[in-house]
C-alpha cells in the first residue's frame, strides 16, 4: 500500500475509532501555538483532505514541539509544525510556516509534505531535514525495509523551500539483545 493509502486509511480508522467528544478533549489539552496551527492548516486550502480529517475527528493533532528557527536567511524564525496521526503512524505531515517575502508579514506555508509515515525532523544551522519510513510488503510497522531522507534549502526566486537532497537508504540492522553474563 503506497503511503498515501496508509495515511488515509489511518485518518478512516481513527474517526472510525475515536469516542464520542474526543475532538473535544484533544482540543481542550492543546496549547495555543499547536490551536494557531491547526487552524491555519484547517484553513489552507492545499493541506490534505487525510490531514484535514486527522486534524478535524481529534485522533491526530499539531505536535507540542513546534520548533521556530531561521529557514529562509531573512532573520526572522518560521515555523517547523509536524502532525501526529494519533497513532502508530507517528508524524504523517511537516509544513513549515514563514512570513518571509511577504508585505505585512502575512503567514503562509512555504513548505509541507503530507503522505510521511513516522516521520522525524532535524533542524542544524538554518537546514531542515526530515527522515520518513518506506515500508514494502511484509514489512511490520517497528521495522521498515527503508527510509528517505529529504534535507530543505531556500530558494528565493521561488520564495520556498526545496527539496535540496532526498536519498532512500535501509535502516541500520536491530543490535541483538544483550546475553547473558
Amino acid at each position: 500500500m503506497s503511503a498515501r493509502g496508509l495515511l488515509r486509511a489511518a485518518a478512516a480508522a481513527a474517526v472510525l475509532a475515536a469516542p464520542w467528544g474526543a475532538a473535544a478533549t484533544a482540543s481542550a489539552a492543546q496549547d495555543q501555538a499547536q490551536r494557531f496551527f491547526e487552524q491555519r492548516l484547517l484553513a489552507d486550502r492545499q493541506t490534505s483532505a487525510a490531514v484535514k480529517t486527522l486534524l478535524r475527528s481529534g485522533a491526530g493533532f499539531v505536535d507540542r514541539g513546534i520548533a521556530f528557527r531561521d529557514l529562509t536567511g531573512d532573520n526572522r524564525a518560521d515555523a517547523i509544525v509536524r502532525v501526529q496521526s494519533g497513532g502508530a503512524a507517528g508524524a504523517v505531515a511537516v509544513y513549515v510556516f514563514s512570513t518571509a517575502n511577504r508585505k505585512g508579514g502575512r503567514l503562509h506555508v512555504i513548505y509541507r509534505a503530507q503522505t510521511l509515515m513516522r516521520a522525524s525532523t532535524r533542524i542544524s544551522r538554518g537546514v531542515l531535514s526530515y527522515t520518513t519510513a518506506r515500508y514494502q510488503p511484509g514489512d511490520e510497522l517497528c521495522c521498515p525495509t527503508r527510509l528517505t531522507q529529504s534535507t530543505l534549502g531556500w530558494s528565493a526566486r521561488e520564495r520556498r523551500l526545496r527539496a535540496t537532497e532526498r536519498f532512500t537508504f535501509e535502516p541500520p540492522p536491530d543490535l541483538p539483545p544483550p546475553t547473558a553474563p
